[in-house]
């Protein structure tokens, strides 16, 4: 049996080491000059490991996702904390104690500052976008200051239009845990994504080809592929064009420290990148004299865009659907992934859900 593995991110290298343990042959083909997808990893000139498409922290509550990944490079547990410049001051994000007490001047204890923020809710009768949802959630002067200027600049659309599930990952604390992230297991490779993607690719039953695109024609000849591209770009855009956004860096390394943390959020709409990102602190076991940074510009994705996040916005739903029911007719094709499925995936579910698409598939085979 000979089986075709588009992109060499996390779905496709995942069920690419599944089905070659199992006995199968397997071709992987990314049109870059790397593997690791968005994940990709290198080390930097001055030493720290940057990653390379925007900081990816590895955080989950599946304990199988994260036995399996530990199995191919040693994680350090990591959490990760963001601050957030907003109106000329630094805050501790995501909103907690320490966020609320700082923006009103205040000394609340956890009760009060839940009764304070109920207080300050805005009603959003039927409405189901984010802004109001965020001010029914947060009341004006929160959403405003760390929301509504972020929002615009990230996707590149009014609040309004935008889906209230883009704000509803983020929690809202009423004790001063500052952890960006809420799930038990949080970490980061200690040598890099890079590392564990080789590993994962290492068998021989593998067969990598870099620098190599290929479309649905030219997996005519496999017995079944599985595609993590753009669903949209196997059809060869036939039905149009889904939307997508792409981020642009702009890096500078300067000595010793630069901002304090890993990630200052940039939430003033007049600021025109959305954050900034310090990577010698996702390496905290590691010491470097100089440090490097990555300014981020989020815009709409071209032609020839690296695509990040898809937009899903409600008048996306009507093409989506249309390629989603030609992908469902698809013989001989699995679609999967973050771009496969048109959907916000994080690294763990990613993970999971190739181990449970290769298992599938070997039930057949």
């Amino acid at each position: 049996m000979a089986v075709a593995i588009v992109g060499a991110g996390f779905s496709g290298a995942v069920v690419a080491r599944e089905l070659a343990e199992a006995g199968v042959n397997v071709e992987v083909f990314e049109t870059r000059d790397h593997i690791g997808g968005n994940c990709f990893t290198e080390r930097h000139e001055c030493g720290t490991i940057v990653h390379v498409y925007g900081p990816h922290i590895f955080h989950t509550a599946d304990q199988r996702v994260f036995d399996y990944i530990s199995q191919f490079g040693e994680f350090v547990p990591f959490e990760h904390r963001v601050h957030a410049t907003a109106g000329g001051r630094v805050y501790s994000l995501p909103i907690n104690l320490l966020t609320v007490n700082q923006v009103f001047g205040t000394t609340f204890t956890p009760s009060e500052a839940e009764a304070f923020l109920a207080s300050q809710s805005v009603p959003k009768g039927e409405r189901t976008d984010l802004e109001a949802h965020g001010r029914s959630m947060l009341g004006d002067v929160l959403y405003e200051l760390f929301f509504d200027g972020y929002t615009t600049k990230q996707w590149g659309s009014a609040p309004s239009e935008l889906p209230a599930s883009v704000l509803q990952r983020l929690p809202v604390r009423f004790n001063y845990d500052s952890s960006y992230f809420s799930h038990p297991i949080q970490a980061m490779p200690r040598l890099g994504y890079t590392p564990i993607f080789e590993q994962l690719l290492d068998h021989p039953r593998i067969d990598l080809h870099l620098n190599t695109a290929i479309d649905a024609a030219g997996l005519a000849g496999f017995d079944h592929a599985f595609w993590s591209g753009p669903v949209d770009a196997y059809f060869g855009y036939s039905l149009g064009r889904l939307r997508y956004r792409t981020l642009d860096f702009e890096e500078e390394v300067h000595d010793g420290d630069y901002q304090g943390c890993s990630v200052m959020n940039q939430t003033d709409l007049d600021v025109p990148f959305t954050r900034v990102t310090e990577f010698n602190y996702f390496t905290p076991w590691e010491h470097h004299d100089r440090t490097v940074i990555y300014r981020e510009f989020s815009r709409d994705c071209g032609e020839n865009d690296i695509p990040y996040y898809p937009l899903r916005l409600n008048e996306d739903g009507e093409l989506l659907g249309r390629y989603l029911e030609a992908a469902d007719q698809e013989p001989g094709v699995t679609f999967l992934g973050r771009l496969g499925t048109y959907r916000y995936l994080d690294m763990d579910v990613c993970i999971g859900e190739a181990l449970d698409v290769a298992a599938e598939f070997l039930k057949k085979v």
